[in-house]
């Protein structure tokens, strides 16, 4: 059996970079965002409960992100409504990877892993973290957000001092070769009890 490593940071923090780096580790990965995507594409599997419940968020055989959020804007209760719907397919899609997965460790790249609580299934969690500035520069050079958009995304968050409290690594993505140290130091400990 793979052991289970959740790993977790707030938007900007360097998760996608350092989750990259556990798989050049030899850890196997699996990313919530991108079975999201595969749930709503084309035959995905929350197709057919979103066509039943919101009729306006399919566009072409598929989930448009962007209905759904004119849906969110228009009535914020059916995101509640999209997370039941959503979510449980979520945990079935990570469920039977980590069955299927033959590395000695599996990485769970969850950004709410906290938040919808995830991380009882994990065996340890890992939370990426930076500085408040370097954060926010992130986020606007990377996805060109207005202030605004990206308080907007930090005000859904849980604090990233609570993650870190929680968390049973903390990876500083200062510079990207004290991350992959950190990577390789937290891979040795687990390793060395495996």
């Amino acid at each position: 059996m793979t052991y289970r490593l959740g790993l977790t940071g707030s938007i900007g923090m360097g998760k996608s970079t350092t989750a990259q780096m556990f798989v050049d580790q030899g850890c196997a990965l699996w990313d919530a965002d991108a079975a999201v995507h595969r749930l709503y594409a084309q035959g995905g599997a929350a197709v057919a409960p979103m066509q039943a419940a919101f009729p306006d968020s399919i566009v072409d055989g598929q989930v448009s992100r962007d209905h759904l959020k004119q849906i969110i804007t228009a009535d914020p209760s059916a995101l509640t409504q999209i997370e039941a719907t959503v979510h449980p397919l979520v945990a079935a899609d990570r469920s039977a990877f980590i069955d299927a997965s033959t590395a000695d460790i599996t990485v769970l790249d969850i950004p709410l892993l906290f938040e919808t609580g995830a991380d009882a299934q994990m065996d340890a969690v890992v939370v990426v973290s930076t500085d408040a500035a370097t954060q926010k520069d992130r986020l606007m050079q990377r996805a060109q957000m207005a202030p605004a958009q990206v308080q907007a995304i930090l005000d859904k968050q849980m604090p990233d001092a609570e993650k870190r409290a929680r968390a049973d690594y903390v990876i500083e993505t200062d510079t990207l070769e004290h991350a992959r140290e950190q990577v390789h130091s937290i891979l040795q400990q687990i390793r060395a009890g495996l």
